[in-house]
């Protein structure tokens, strides 16, 4: 089969696409034919070595395709079925392998690319805002980089969710469409102007009440002096390379939280979390409540255009990887 291996820790030409053997499964564990797969900023730091990662490997970690063979302890997959999953050894091959508990269903009516768009961005999301911040009807909620792939979804959600005022982030001024066109009430561009003054306006001074943070650093810092009486910061991310000091003398008085959250350690601790969050994601995509903004889409092949793509955060929505 065809894959794409990482030879060296390094930039996009240490991608190599090459023909590796097809891997086995063990007893709990599904063989998937991939359709497609999609490019997530974690793929760019497991290149550069920062995740623990071995040489050589296979970056990825999310999947759209088929069921093409199970494990004999597998009882509720079946050979031929469409599925999302988060693959055990990477997602950018032709054939992957995922534990059970990582394989997810999917309808006829829901088609390969939003499939493949969706399993990281949706799935955390929604255990951002549902499960983390316990978000509630009526709340306002500030999604930091408003234009990339979670957080198009986020906000998407934030509403479905019941949020009042969605508020997001960017950059750069040519993202500013991207975020308003996925829900955004209003949205601030961090290079031009202050986004806690910004915030605190639109709020009349209140703050929000949930801030959704994947950048870390000054960015973490200064959230907190736009976050709301028993409001929540959730932090997901260091993509900014810094990082953020919090003083706990800001939590205690006010009643603020400041929770932590990781996709990855969820489904290698806890993966039957993630059945539940499958359940409520999938339909929203389904009946079109959720649409994940997907702005490129390359072969397999074309991986290191991609990959450039995202590092250098010119990317809007997500980035596609056709297998098939």
């Amino acid at each position: 089969m065809k894959a794409v291996i990482v030879t060296e820790f390094g930039g996009p030409e240490f991608l190599r696409y090459e023909e590796v053997s097809i891997p086995t499964i063990e007893k709990n564990e599904v063989l998937i034919r991939a359709v497609k797969t999609s490019v997530n900023f974690a793929d760019i730091k497991s290149r550069y070595g920062k995740k623990g990662v071995k040489l050589p490997f296979i970056p990825g970690i999310d999947v759209a395709g088929y069921v093409e063979k199970i494990g004999s302890d597998v009882a509720h997959l079946r050979v031929g079925q469409r599925i999302i999953a988060f693959p055990k050894n990477g997602s950018y091959a032709e054939y992957v392998v995922a534990s059970d508990q990582l394989v997810f269903p999917i309808p006829d009516e829901l088609d390969f690319k939003t499939a493949a768009a969706c399993p990281i961005v949706s799935f955390l999301s929604h255990r951002l805002l549902y499960n983390i911040a316990r978000i509630q009807k009526g709340e306002s909620v500030l999604v930091h980089a408003a234009a990339g792939g979670v957080g198009t979804t986020a906000m998407q959600l934030a509403k479905i969710m019941g949020a009042d005022k969605v508020i997001g982030t960017v950059g750069s001024k040519d993202k500013i469409k991207t975020a308003e066109e996925s829900g955004a009430d209003y949205v601030i561009c961090y290079e031009e102007e202050d986004f806690v003054t910004k915030v605190n306006e639109i709020t009349s001074g209140n703050g929000a009440d949930i801030i959704l943070d994947s950048l870390s650093g000054s960015v973490t810092e200064n959230s907190l002096n736009c976050l709301a009486p028993y409001g929540r910061l959730i932090h997901f991310g260091n993509s900014s390379g810094k990082v953020g000091k919090i003083k706990t003398v800001d939590l205690h008085s006010s009643c603020r939280a400041v929770l932590g959250f990781s996709l990855g350690t969820t489904r290698k601790l806890k993966p039957h979390l993630l059945k539940e969050t499958a359940e409520e994601v999938i339909p929203y995509l389904v009946n079109k409540q959720l649409k994940i903004k997907i702005g490129h889409e390359y072969p397999l092949s074309d991986v290191a255009k991609a990959h450039n793509l995202i590092e250098k955060r010119v990317n809007k929505g997500k980035i596609i990887l056709n297998i098939e």
